[in-house]
C-alpha cells in the first residue's frame, strides 16, 4: 500500500504539509511517533480481535502520550464481510455516523461499530 515511512492513506495541504496521517494494521510505535510528528492527526485502524487487543495491550501506555493519535478497532468479522463485497467493478457508498460506519453495494448494507482504543 504504502513506502516505509509514507502512510497508507495521506491528506495534505496546499502548502503540501500533511494534515491526515492513516496507517491500517498493527504499526510499529516508531513509526506512529515520526507520523505524530510529521502530521496534524493521525489514525490508525487495527484490525484482528486477539492481535489487535495484544498490539494495544502492549502499545497503550506509550501511545496514549501522543495527543494527535487516534486508534480505532474494525471487528474482525466485519472485515471479513467487507473482503466478501470486493468486485473489479464494485462501487461503494459509505455512511459515517456516531461510532457506526454503513457500507453498500447496491445488493447489501454492511454495519460496522467502531469502537475507539483512543480519541
Amino acid at each position: 500500500m504504502s513506502a516505509e515511512d509514507e502512510p497508507a492513506l495521506w491528506q495534505r495541504d496546499v502548502t503540501g504539509a500533511i494534515d491526515l496521517w492513516i496507517e491500517v494494521g498493527q504499526p510499529d510505535e516508531k513509526i506512529l511517533r515520526q507520523a505524530c510528528g510529521r502530521s496534524k492527526q493521525v489514525i490508525v485502524y487495527v484490525y484482528g480481535n486477539r492481535s489487535a487487543e495484544a498490539w494495544w495491550a502492549n502499545q497503550s501506555s506509550s501511545l496514549n502520550r501522543l495527543k494527535n493519535l487516534a486508534v480505532t478497532l474494525l471487528p474482525m468479522e466485519s472485515v471479513r464481510a467487507l473482503a466478501g463485497m470486493a468486485s473489479l467493478t464494485m462501487q461503494l457508498q459509505w455512511t459515517i455516523q456516531d461510532g457506526h460506519l454503513w457500507i453498500a453495494d447496491g445488493i447489501q448494507t454492511l454495519h460496522l461499530e467502531l469502537q475507539r482504543l483512543k480519541s
